[in-house]
């Protein structure tokens, strides 16, 4: 409980962060004001065209009467569209700091420099930044996809179908959401998505009291913009005590290389839950 309670803390200091660094919270909103209008656009675009789309992949049923037709070509043209809105909330995040990478780096770095210490730099080209990003949230997101597949399954169970795997599903959410944001920082620390998976994994609580909440406000993409620069701030602020500090600054010609305490990673790991 206590470890939630520090975690949901981390949140808080990340939104208060930005509140009291108006200028890098204005920075840190146009990616999300970004991704927001796209997606807003491709969903409209779903909207108008999901019955069409529809009806040409059930050609089969074009001398159905009705009502079965309608009913049929009704039903899937909503699956269509909900299924389109799930792929946007559960995405959301993931395009929002690929596009983002450069503008939440800095932000990550300016906290980093504010609370004093090491401020790590990845001495990456942009480029590559972006190919990293990229190919790690498409690793997060097949899990994501693999656990609500599990998940959804488990829902038709009586009872715990209707308890159990809401909880879990938030939970789940709010772990690979946590990673998202914390990889801002942890990337420019050198740490690959396989090693950060395990440090988050030791501190699982601590993660999901960070994630769970914010989760449950990303479910309204607008909120999701205005609170993705506390998110990112407070994801640093966190990695600084998973991770750990150092108090020399290296030199952005040439970023010494950061070790990823192991052993930090690893506490707690007998906590329950699940294993991402």
């Amino acid at each position: 409980m206590r470890d939630l309670v520090v975690g949901f803390g981390y949140l808080m200091k990340g939104q208060r962060w930005v509140a009291g660094h108006g200028r890098w919270f204005g920075f840190g909103l146009l990616p999300g004001l970004v991704t927001l209008v796209l997606y807003v656009g491709a969903l409209v675009g779903l909207g108008y065209g999901a019955d069409n789309l529809v009806g040409w992949a059930t050609p089969f049923a074009d001398g159905w009467s009705s009502p079965w037709l309608g009913l049929l070509r009704g039903f899937l043209t909503a699956l269509v569209f909900t299924f389109g809105l799930f792929v946007a909330v559960i995405t959301f995040t993931a395009v929002t700091l690929l596009i983002g990478q450069p503008f939440y780096e800095s932000l990550s770095e300016q906290v980093d420099r504010s609370e004093g210490g090491r401020v790590p730099r990845s001495g990456l080209p942009l480029w590559r930044e972006l190919w990293i990003s990229a190919r790690d949230s498409l690793r997060v997101v097949a899990r994501v996809v693999f656990y609500g597949i599990l998940l959804f399954a488990a829902g038709f169970l009586p009872v715990v179908g209707q308890t159990v795997v809401p909880a879990l599903g938030f939970a789940v959410s709010g772990f690979f959401l946590a990673e998202e944001l914390t990889a801002v920082a942890l990337q420019r620390r050198g740490v690959e998505l396989k090693e950060r998976l395990v440090l988050l994994r030791g501190r699982r609580m601590m993660v999901l009291g960070f994630g769970v909440p914010l989760t449950l406000a990303f479910i309204v993409p607008l909120v999701a913009v205005f609170l993705m620069p506390g998110a990112v701030a407070g994801a640093t602020l966190m990695v600084r005590d998973l991770a750990g500090t150092e108090s020399d600054e290296p030199s952005p010609q040439a970023p010494a290389p950061y070790s990823l305490d192991k052993d930090r990673g690893l506490n707690d790991a007998g906590r329950g839950g699940f294993r991402a």
